[in-house]
């Protein structure tokens, strides 16, 4: 179990390209934090960059109480899924699953439950023989989060796992996916997930928490229905949800005491809830 925090984290390219933009963001112990926003938003970036792939320009990463800056992958104490399986063909899924617990020295008994233990808990203990051409893109999936699973690691990361699979498929595997994280709180071995992808239903239906980005920048960081009721601004107002919000052009005005919005001919009182906050804009 760790916690992982992103403080003032900028991510700037050799040619000069400012992909990431001042990043801070806490990511609690056993959580599952999504990062959603629309293609080049840099979430892969961010992704990577907590996975050791992607050097970080500035700021800070820490996983756990480690500062992991300049720490290499292999010590950071996370897996990760990628979107193509990067399953090695030549090796059944046995094999694949054990392979990073025998370049690590673990006892062949050791693996072996490992591996059974995974495989069981995602069905998969009857493709154990199988190499993967002889599996499904769903089954192989499962092999690649199997694969993640025995290392027992503190953090997973997801980089848009599903986006090769068929539609029914997809909602099968969040299910999975998410029973995997519950019952690894169950265990009383929680892992710490961070899942990327552009997909708002994937967002909206797998988070506790959901951070949405765009151009590099944090937009907003609640709670799905939060984040539906009380967009922060209008970006996230217009990215989530489907049909997308409506966006209408008024004036603030105030009549006797109360804030209201003027919409062509039509004048509406805002709710209560919104009285306080409005009128610092009146006049503006």
């Amino acid at each position: 179990m760790a916690k992982v925090t992103l403080q003032n984290v900028n991510k700037v390219y050799d040619n000069g390209f400012h992909a990431i933009h001042d990043v801070s963001l806490e990511i609690k112990d056993g959580e599952f934090m999504v990062l959603v926003g629309p293609s080049g938003c840099a979430k892969s970036t961010m992704l990577r960059m907590v996975a050791g792939l992607e050097s970080i320009t500035d700021g800070q990463l820490v996983i756990g109480d480690r500062e992991c800056n300049d720490l290499p992958p292999k010590d950071r104490g996370i897996a990760m899924v990628f979107q193509n399986y990067a399953l090695y063909p030549h090796m059944t899924a046995y094999e694949n699953l054990a392979f990073g617990l025998e370049t690590a020295k673990k006892s062949k008994a050791e693996i072996k439950e490992r591996v059974t233990k995974a495989a069981e808990l995602l069905e998969i203990t009857d493709l154990l023989d199988r190499k993967p051409k002889q599996m499904s893109g769903g089954q192989r999936q499962r092999v690649a989060l199997g694969r993640a699973m025995v290392r027992n690691p503190d953090v997973f990361l997801f980089d848009e796992p599903l986006s090769n699979l068929d539609a029914k498929l997809r909602v099968s595997m969040r299910r999975r996916i998410i029973r995997l994280h519950n019952q690894l709180q169950e265990s009383g071995k929680p892992a710490t997930m961070i899942y990327v992808t552009h997909d708002q239903v994937e967002a909206m239906t797998m988070g506790d928490r959901v951070c949405i980005l765009n151009q590099g920048q944090i937009m907003q960081v609640d709670t799905p229905m939060n984040v539906y009721h009380n967009p922060k601004n209008k970006f996230v107002a217009e990215f989530i949800g489907s049909p997308a919000m409506n966006m209408l052009e008024g004036t603030l005005l105030e009549q006797s005491g109360k804030v209201c919005v003027q919409l062509n001919e039509h004048t509406i009182e805002l709710s209560q809830a919104h009285q306080d906050k409005a009128k610092g804009w009146v006049g503006h």
